[in-house]
C-alpha cells in the first residue's frame, strides 16, 4: 500500500498552496475537464489547483521573469498536483496503446503527486496560447523536446515553435525547474529521486 496525504485533506495541510494565491497566473487544469487525452473529466469532486509551497515559490519567479522579459505574456498552468488515484486512471487509459512511456508508472509514482511538477505554457498579450508546434498532451515525437533540431530539419517544426518553446524553458530554468526530453509543456522542480524520498505523496 502506498503512504501518502489524501487529497481531501490537502487544503488543511501547510505544505501546499493553493494556484489562487499566486498572482499573474492562468489555470486551465485540462484534467479537470475533457480537454485531456481520456476526453473526461478526472478531477472532480477534488480541487487539485495546489502546488507544494516550494514549487509555488518557483512559480512565482517564473511570473515575475516573464512580467520581465515578456511584458504581457502570462503563465497557463495546465496541470499542478495530480492525486495518485489520477496517475493510476491515466495509467489505465493508455493501458495496450504502446504509449506508457509519457507517464510515471503509478507504483514508482509521478512527481505531479508531490505538487513538484508543472504542466504549462504561455499566453500572448491577447490571451492565445503561443503555437508549440503540438497542444497539451500530444504524445508524438514532434512534443519531445530532445528531438527538436531533427524536426526542425524536417519541416515538422517551426522555427517559431522552437523559439516558443525556449521563451518557456528559459522562464522555467531560471526559476530552479528542469524539462524533460519528451514533453515541451512538463517541467519538475528538484531532482526526482530526491522529491519521492522526501516529500509526500498526494493519494
Amino acid at each position: 500500500m502506498i503512504d501518502g496525504l489524501p487529497i481531501e485533506q490537502v487544503g488543511r495541510c501547510a505544505d501546499f498552496r493553493h494556484l489562487s494565491s499566486i498572482d499573474g497566473i492562468a489555470v486551465d487544469l485540462r484534467y479537470a475537464g475533457v480537454d485531456n487525452f481520456t476526453g473526461r473529466d478526472l478531477y472532480s469532486p477534488f480541487d487539485c489547483a495546489w502546488l507544494h509551497v516550494d514549487a509555488a515559490s518557483a512559480l512565482e519567479r517564473v511570473v515575475a521573469w516573464l512580467a520581465r522579459a515578456r511584458p504581457g505574456c502570462t503563465a497557463l498552468i495546465l496541470d499542478a498536483l495530480r492525486p495518485q488515484r489520477v496517475q493510476e486512471a491515466l495509467w489505465d487509459a493508455l493501458d495496450g496503446t504502446g504509449l506508457r512511456m509519457y507517464l510515471a508508472p503509478p507504483e514508482r509514482g509521478s512527481i505531479h503527486s508531490f505538487g513538484m511538477a508543472l504542466d504549462i505554457t504561455i499566453l500572448d498579450e491577447h490571451g492565445r496560447e503561443l503555437d508549440m508546434g503540438t497542444g497539451f498532451d500530444d504524445m508524438s515525437e514532434r512534443s519531445h523536446p530532445a528531438r527538436e533540431d531533427l524536426l526542425l530539419a524536417r519541416g515538422e517544426l517551426t522555427p517559431l515553435h522552437v523559439q516558443n518553446r525556449q521563451l518557456l524553458r528559459a522562464a522555467m530554468a531560471q526559476a530552479g525547474f528542469a524539462g524533460i526530453a519528451s514533453e515541451w509543456w512538463h517541467f519538475d522542480y528538484g531532482d526526482r529521486d530526491w522529491v519521492r524520498q522526501t516529500f509526500q505523496r498526494v493519494l
